[in-house]
């Protein structure tokens, strides 16, 4: 059975994420694998530190991945850190480098595999992004080719409450195909699914779900 997923629509690592003590728990373990690959030019190292901090406070610990480049995503030893590990969590920052880092490669393949066997996945911003398919492209609104681990559900990341006036996600809720679920997600918001396959949210934020262009509620979600 899946692990719990979350989809978090960045801020993440702060107050208002209280949802990532409820996630370790879920883990069964201590240990938060963190992968800052999307944010590999933005001092990578910062949002492990981040995270490291946040977590000491939840009772966890943090250990930092350094897949940062595709070289990276294909090394057997760092394919086999993220099968062993119980809770997998994707940074934010660019979505486009994390999807060239990850598709198709060992360590794509490996989270898939832990996932499958029950372990925690989530991802902030970029990281919920790219979990999707599609993915909304970052560049204009369009959609783009995610890495699926959940299809059928395009996210958008540091989604504002009025969302559908906001003129980017505005055109990307007009240019999604018919019956495609569409996430808004606030920061320091998670919308998880649960390994029983129901989605509900979670933080401080709001998570408003758009189907055809209109409202719709976490029922039209993939199970």
């Amino acid at each position: 059975m899946n692990g719990p997923l979350a989809l978090v629509g960045g801020g993440e690592w702060q107050p208002g994420c209280e949802f990532d003590a409820e996630l370790l728990e879920a883990s069964g373990g201590s240990e938060v694998l963190v992968m800052p690959t999307a944010a590999a030019y933005e001092h990578p190292e910062r949002a492990v530190a981040t995270a490291a901090e946040w977590f000491a406070e939840l009772g966890g610990a943090v250990r930092g991945l350094d897949v940062l480049q595709r070289s990276d995503a294909l090394d057997a030893d760092n394919a086999a850190e993220v099968r062993a590990a119980r809770f997998v969590y994707l940074c934010g920052g660019s979505p486009l480098h994390l999807r060239s880092v990850l598709k198709e490669t060992p360590v794509w393949e490996a989270l898939m595999a832990a996932w499958d066997d029950g372990a925690v996945v989530a991802g902030s911003s970029a990281g919920a992004m790219v979990l999707c398919d599609p993915m909304v492209d970052p560049r204009g609104g369009a959609f783009t080719v995610g890495l699926g681990l959940v299809v059928n559900l395009a996210v958008l990341a540091h989604a504002g409450p009025d969302v559908a006036h906001d003129h980017v996600h505005h055109r990307t809720l007009e240019l999604a195909s018919p019956g495609l679920p569409v996430a808004a997600i606030s920061e320091r918001t998670a919308l998880i699914r649960d390994p029983d396959g129901a989605w509900r949210n979670a933080g401080e934020g709001t998570v408003q779900v758009f189907v055809d262009g209109a409202e719709a509620g976490l029922d039209s979600l993939p199970g």
